[in-house]
């Protein structure tokens, strides 16, 4: 039976995670229910990026050795603990994208070649109905590797695809658009026993729930920053290598900082120790400033209880929703608690994209993919019980109102 508005008040003041809520900066009547897209802005990261001007300003280009050079390393070690992982295994940098490649290109020149110059296994997989970048990165690579690309259909499992001919597969934790949930530790074990590797994307689940890369075995991960972990717009990606498959091999984009010895401005490419031989270029020391505010937080952020809260607030908006969605013919595609990452996906695939239109028009911020895919993410560190009901009600009154069927909310805009 759907709540009340005082029962979920109650639960906002026995909710451990409340005090965070005053630690973002949310526009006054705005319901934020896209953090799964772009998260909301930590009030601490607009001090760090004017204190980054003003050391611009004031040290020049004395700045690069006062913190900016090794913040690709030093913002590493502080997400490493929300990822499972080992100071020295995480590096942040450049984008989810350009790091794929560079973990395709890496993995496939440790395994080698046979005689006669033949790959033994010359097959990149991907998963069907994934994030479109991991699939068109895994289709560029083949293409200028000399490989093929494969793919598993949406909803497949692995075993039909997974031969003696795969060298590595790209797989996403939690699905962009179900936001299912896949099971990290079997799958890296059933990859790893084929002789493949796996390149996990944590788009979806890093910040979003706990995730344990040394428990489940896993090699090889690549995250961005600016969805749950409210790194910023555009903030910068992150690369996981476990300590023991570090130098095995040169990573394709080996641009300068990725040198052993930078600034000796030698000839040929020497790759650099340890995770650093995975920088490319120059990075933006304006965007770590705000980044590492981020983390900064989240270090006091206890990641079971984000996970609970997570899924108390997914229950409530839908159950707060049961009862009238069939009669607009509006699906629920969420998987179950043990099966699902950190949001909620209704499909209505006439009138989608208006709903959520006009659900932005009220203050209520989601967001649609094609085809028909309302989106609605659940970041619990800045989002209350109370935000979550109210938003239901919106969506109910939207529907029962027809408000959607407006023509201003039929019009789209470059972004959706």
């Amino acid at each position: 039976m759907p709540l009340t508005l005082d029962e979920v008040r109650e639960q906002d003041r026995q909710d451990p995670l409340a005090p965070f809520r005053s630690r973002f900066a949310l526009p006054q009547g705005t319901i934020y229910l896209d953090g799964n897209s772009l998260g909301a802005q930590p009030s601490a990261a607009v001090g760090a990026v004017d204190g980054l001007m003003a050391q611009w300003r004031d040290s020049l280009i004395q700045g690069w050795n006062q913190g900016w050079f090794d913040a690709p390393e030093r913002l590493g070690d502080r997400l490493a603990p929300l990822l499972g992982a080992a100071p020295g295994e995480v590096l942040v940098t450049d984008t989810i994208t350009h790091n794929i490649f560079k973990l395709l290109g890496y993995i496939v020149e440790g395994q080698g070649i046979t005689e006669g110059q033949e790959r033994a296994r010359p097959v990149i997989l991907s998963e069907g109905g994934n994030f479109p970048t991991d699939g068109y990165i895994a289709q560029g690579f083949c293409r200028f590797g000399g490989f093929e690309h494969r793919v598993v259909p949406e909803g497949e499992a692995l075993d039909t695809y997974l031969d003696a001919r795969v060298a590595a597969v790209v797989l996403s934790q939690v699905h962009y658009r179900t936001g299912r949930l896949r099971d990290m530790a079997a799958i890296t074990r059933q990859v790893h026993a084929s002789g493949a590797e796996v390149i996990w994307d944590l788009a979806h689940s890093a910040g979003a729930l706990p995730v344990d890369l040394t428990a489940c075995g896993v090699r090889y991960a690549v995250g961005c920053s600016y969805k749950y972990l409210n790194g910023g717009p555009g903030a910068p990606a992150f690369l996981y290598v476990r300590h023991d498959c570090q130098g095995q091999a040169w990573q394709p984009l080996s641009g300068w900082l990725g040198h052993a010895a930078p600034f000796a401005f030698e000839a040929d490419y020497d790759p650099a120790p340890g995770i650093s031989r995975f920088r490319t270029g120059t990075h933006s020391p304006l965007a770590f400033a705000a980044l590492e505010a981020s983390l900064t937080l989240w270090q006091e952020v206890d990641l079971g209880q984000l996970r609970r809260k997570s899924q108390r607030l997914i229950e409530l908006f839908r159950e707060s929703l049961s009862d009238c969605l069939g009669e607009h013919g509006i699906s629920d595609i969420t998987p179950e608690e043990a099966q699902r990452g950190s949001q909620v996906g209704l499909v209505e695939r006439e009138h989608g994209y208006a709903i959520v239109q006009a659900l932005i028009a009220r203050g209520v911020i989601g967001d649609y993919r094609e085809p028909g895919l309302m989106r609605f993410g659940f970041a619990p560190l800045y989002l209350s019980h109370e935000d979550v009901w109210r938003a239901a009600q919106h969506l109910r009154e939207v529907l029962a109102e027809g408000e959607y069927l407006a023509l201003r909310f039929q019009q789209r805009g470059a972004v959706t």
